[in-house]
């Protein structure tokens, strides 16, 4: 049976988005990965797809989601094994889960090319530690 991770932040264009793939690459058949925001953009960050492209992953293909689609799409009652908030604080509210962590990492957004790698790889390494510890 696969495990449910849930990644939130407040716009879900990149830190949870990277997230997710992360979690998709690592976890492949054993991992049902999702993303979600607390005020969603719409869009996921060009920057984000263009750094997870240089690693092979086509970014491009997720949709910036709110909280509330994620939940409502969970009608049937799945408990997430772990829902892992990236650093939002109060803009992110409580989801029912057998584990929660708060990862506190920056905003790579408005970051040159070499922070938003260190907060990629970052992801990436924290990503894999997760699903290791979730198995």
């Amino acid at each position: 049976m696969a495990k449910h991770v849930l990644f939130v932040c407040v716009e879900n264009s990149n830190r949870s988005q990277m997230a997710e793939a992360f979690a998709r690459l690592a976890g492949g058949d054993t991992v049902a990965a999702h993303s979600a925001g607390s005020r969603p953009s719409g869009v996921i960050n060009p920057k984000a797809i263009r750094f997870m492209r240089e690693l092979g992953y086509d970014l491009s293909t997720h949709r910036s989601k709110s909280l509330d689609d994620i939940m409502l799409g969970n009608a049937s009652g799945i408990e997430f094994d772990a829902v892992v908030t990236m650093g939002c604080g109060d803009s992110c509210p409580w989801v029912p889960a057998k584990r929660r962590e708060d990862w506190a990492l920056p905003d790579p957004r408005d970051m040159d090319d070499d922070g938003y790698r260190a907060v990629r790889d970052e992801i990436a390494a924290r990503v894999r530690d997760l699903l290791a510890s979730l198995a």
